[in-house]
């Protein structure tokens, strides 16, 4: 696996009070702006499909999310993608939705994730069987993303099972959670954000935003609380293809508000996949100076390309080394 860095990985040294060494804790604490996408796992037992995915967001990503089962529907695990992209030496955030696994499982996978080298967890309590392929499916959430956060803190800093069993070798992990500060009731969402941070979060990816207006008002409830300071805060972003898809969004996804302005700029472009993908350009740009922002997080179901894109043109890596575009074989190991 071939891998080119946007600055050398000694330029983030691992420090005192650092729960993980990995990238991405390593440049939120040192104050850059980090940048997270997500990798959608394939459809598929080929490991070359993950590799080729990963490759182009690596060059633009200080770490790449595998996603868990998103939607409930079935793909490759995300467990299993972050064993193929760490051992290549990528920087990976393992998703855990609580859906699908009990405690026990919950907790061994934590284990062997940092066995392999994965430094993010993100905790979530995950989408319901019956949004999913396999409606049929029996849920389980024996935890929810609560519990899951205060489970994995207590093997990291207790060193010990929910059992009460003790760890000989604990964790080194990075612990997230997803935040959603457009879904009603507005008020209580700092407060649903304290909590997670209470039970352990260190870095929250939010849900997608196209109301800068309304994330500014989000923001200062957060920094009135303090909050801003105890949890890095990486805003969720991604393109809109057109205005029809953008009125399906608003109308389907929870917790998605797309004003109507935005719509009618898509609707009246010529080219309105490209108009999206300027608009998010121009999104994370505003996004980036509101105090409180630590980065952002760009989904864009399989568009690599495209992300690469946009976070390229956003110029919010513009105090990184330059990167070059890659197109070698696959199949090079690099160094973590």
């Amino acid at each position: 696996m071939s891998e080119r860095r946007l600055d050398r990985p000694d330029s983030y040294p691992s420090l005192p009070g650092h729960s993980s060494d990995g990238r991405l804790e390593r440049v939120l604490r040192t104050g850059r702006f980090a940048v997270t996408a997500e990798l959608n796992p394939p459809d598929s037992a080929d490991p070359e499909e993950t590799y080729r995915r990963a490759l182009v967001l690596s060059q633009v990503c200080d770490a790449i999310n595998a996603t868990d089962a998103s939607g409930a529907n079935c793909h490759m695990s995300s467990l299993g993608i972050c064993a193929l992209l760490t051992h290549a030496g990528y920087s990976t955030v393992l998703q855990i939705s609580c859906r699908d696994r009990n405690r026990i499982a919950i907790q061994g996978d934590v284990l062997g994730a940092a066995a392999m080298g994965v430094h993010n967890v993100l905790c979530l309590t995950g989408d319901g069987v019956q949004c999913g392929d396999h409606p049929a499916a029996k849920p389980v959430f024996d935890l929810d993303s609560l519990s899951l956060l205060e489970t994995i803190r207590t093997m990291r800093d207790e060193r010990r099972f929910l059992s009460g069993r003790k760890i000989t070798a604990p964790p080194r992990l990075f612990l997230g959670a997803a935040a959603n500060p457009f879904a009603p009731p507005f008020d209580m969402r700092p407060l649903r954000l304290a909590k997670k941070i209470e039970a352990g979060a260190q870095f929250v990816q939010t849900q997608y935003c196209f109301d800068v207006p309304h994330l500014e008002r989000y923001m200062a409830q957060v920094r009135d609380l303090g909050l801003d300071e105890r949890c890095f805060i990486l805003v969720g972003v991604g393109p809109l293809a057109s205005a029809r898809a953008a009125r399906w969004m608003r109308a389907h996804v929870p917790g998605v508000h797309i004003p109507d302005a935005l719509i009618e700029r898509l609707a009246g472009a010529a080219d309105q996949r490209r108009e999206g993908m300027k608009l998010c350009i121009e999104l994370i740009q505003e996004i980036s100076l509101i105090k409180g922002v630590a980065g952002v997080h760009v989904m864009a179901y399989r568009q690599e390309e495209m992300v690469y894109e946009i976070i390229r043109s956003s110029g919010v890596l513009k105090t990184r080394a330059p990167v070059e575009r890659l197109d070698r074989p696959i199949g090079e190991n690099v160094t973590t």
